[in-house]
């Protein structure tokens, strides 16, 4: 995760601050202290398949793809996964909806790019096929500096081939960057306005796939920016408290993507 930092201040000093060599030379020490940092590593003990909700329900078999949010680094516990939120709040419904057996996997893999999803979609349609698909993607293309629409055809066709298979898919987009507090301003600034360029062209890309687009820079920037608790020790990935304002962002179209497949 150290590299993250600083390959997005390597893209956004290039393609933001060429030239201004103040500018480069301040990014340059925020580069080092971010660089410095202790990020939080993926929990090697932390089980990646669980179901929740009666067993007598209807089942609903939920799975997310993606990069570390998939996998919930950050937290020890399954039931703080942005995942075990999402099912736990399927699993009790609400008098309209019912509740459901949610059977939750995800193969999700920390550092991924948009460009690892066909790997990741192959092996969420092996065996039975999931109902719904949610996929966190989009901070690890930032900070590669990639351009945003190379990313979103990459996210667009792993979109279309779990849509072909009759998966529905629900997208959270690049999260808001310039909320992290591994880096200081004014990369975090800098970060924020690469993570909305790269949070535009996946929106535009999944909804001409098919997908619903859940902007979670828009409807949770505020308040990962208020509350520091939102993220855990190392400032970057979320917290517990992070998961369920993402968790609670993501369900509405979750239970409405789950509703069209019953």
């Amino acid at each position: 995760m150290a590299g993250l930092p600083e390959r997005l201040g390597k893209a956004a000093a290039t393609g933001l601050l060429a030239g201004a060599v103040g500018g480069a030379a301040l990014i340059a020490g925020e580069l080092l202290a971010a660089k410095a940092r202790r990020y939080a590593k993926p929990t090697m003990g932390l089980a990646l398949r669980t179901s929740m909700g009666p067993a007598t329900a209807p089942p609903l078999r939920l799975v997310l793809l993606g990069d570390s949010a998939a996998v919930g680094v950050g937290v020890e516990w399954l039931s703080d996964t942005v995942g075990g939120q999402l099912a736990r709040l399927l699993a009790d419904g609400t008098p309209e909806t019912g509740q459901r057996h949610v059977l939750l996997s995800s193969v999700g893999v920390a550092g991924s790019r948009s460009s690892d999803l066909a790997t990741q979609v192959a092996r969420a349609l092996l065996g039975d096929r999931p109902d719904v698909a949610v996929v966190l993607i989009g901070a690890y293309d930032a900070a590669s500096g990639r351009a945003p629409e190379d990313a979103a055809i990459h996210l667009g066709q792993a979109v279309r081939r779990l849509r072909s298979a009759g998966v529905q898919v629900v997208v959270g987009t690049c999260p808001d960057l310039g909320a992290v507090r591994s880096i200081a301003p004014p990369l975090r600034q800098i970060a924020g306005l690469v993570g909305r360029r790269m949070a535009k062209s996946q929106a535009r890309a999944v909804a001409e796939a098919g997908g619903t687009v859940v902007d979670l820079a828009d409807e949770t920037g505020a308040v990962f920016r208020a509350d520091a608790g939102t993220l855990c020790y190392d400032g970057f990935h979320p917290s517990a408290d992070g998961y369920r304002v993402w968790a609670h962002a993501l369900y509405p179209a979750v239970a409405k993507a789950a509703m069209s497949g019953v």
